[in-house]
């Protein structure tokens, strides 16, 4: 029989007070910056599903093509019982995972964190109806704040794609992978996607495609803004960018104001004036070598043990274990 259930450690309240927080801070610094986490409403969720299906962005079905291609090979050197996705959104590529886990014989439960309820409402359904067989859980947490609360299971297997670790900057990234080493006991897993260091002629256009789904996705965080805390933003006044930082090595998305402006934030009693050509960044991408995540990983007591990647090396996953 199906067996789901879902956790909530993000509510209401708590969601009102983390996006005060982090748009007071973000909005109160130069260059101004919001974290990438609050594109992600149900049509936030909807446009990146668009974006991942895009001809520019690669990473997804680069990812997907390296996790079937290693996925029974994953299992079988795991013997996971218990995988746990963070940043679940659909889970549409943890399935081939999935697959092959149970093929293997040896799980019994899955467990989906994400900050979106809606998102992970939808995906625990689909999934506890195709793995029956399985415990299926969502939590609606953080991950950056919320590792400690991951069920308490055997043999875990936890599940971290999409390359959504380069959303983090080099200090939150060395926290946030600690705090994954303090959740796991020695011996269990990290399954890792990360992007890789590539031409901007092929990075560029995966942020920035043509038919400006992306642009509509990084404004979708000032609908957020105007919807949640009654602020005055013009969405159509701000210019979607994507520019390569060859020295951070990482892709940062912008929005260039057009012209100058004020924008009433009324929930903060905060009023911003933004210049003529003023950027707002909304997210970085980190792009990695295999080399510098093997040394990030270590530093956070995770020994890498496989590393796979597609044959144009555009994408990577790794396996680690805790140490």
């Amino acid at each position: 029989m199906t067996t789901s259930d879902i956790e909530i450690h993000l509510d209401r309240d708590d969601f009102a007070q983390s996006i005060r927080d982090d748009v007071r801070l973000g909005l109160s610094e130069r260059p101004r910056w919001l974290p990438p986490k609050w594109f992600y409403d149900t049509r936030g969720s909807r446009l990146f599903d668009e974006i991942t299906r895009l001809p520019e962005y690669y990473p997804t079905r680069t990812e997907r093509a390296i996790l079937v291609r290693h996925a029974a090979e994953i299992a079988e050197l795991t013997g996971a019982q218990s995988i746990i996705e963070l940043g679940s959104g659909s889970s549409d590529k943890t399935r081939h995972l999935l697959d092959a886990v149970v093929a293997e014989g040896t799980l019994r439960s899955f467990t989906a964190l994400d900050v979106s309820e809606s998102a992970l409402r939808e995906a625990v359904t689909s999934l506890a109806a195709g793995y029956p067989r399985l415990r299926v859980q969502g939590i609606v947490g953080d991950f950056t704040r919320h590792l400690s609360l991951l069920p308490r299971l055997e043999d875990r297997l936890v599940v971290f794609l999409g390359g959504t670790i380069g959303n983090l900057l080099p200090a939150e990234r060395a926290g946030f992978l600690s705090a994954m080493r303090l959740a796991l006991q020695p011996g269990e897993w990290l399954l890792l996607g990360t992007d890789l260091v590539k031409s901007p002629h092929i990075l560029v256009p995966a942020y920035d495609d043509a038919a400006g789904v992306t642009a509509d996705f990084n404004r979708n965080v000032l609908r957020v803004l105007n919807r949640e805390l009654n602020s005055t933003f013009d969405e159509d006044a701000f210019a979607h960018e994507a520019v390569w930082d060859a020295q951070q090595e990482w892709i940062e998305m912008r929005l260039r104001a057009q012209h100058p402006m004020r924008v009433e934030v009324p929930a903060l009693d905060m009023t911003i004036a933004f210049d003529r050509d003023e950027v707002l960044r909304t997210e970085i991408s980190a792009k990695f070598r295999r080399g510098g995540i093997t040394d990030e990983l270590a530093a956070a007591g995770f020994a890498l043990r496989h590393w796979w990647t597609d044959p144009d090396q555009l994408f990577g996953v790794s396996l680690s274990v805790a140490v």
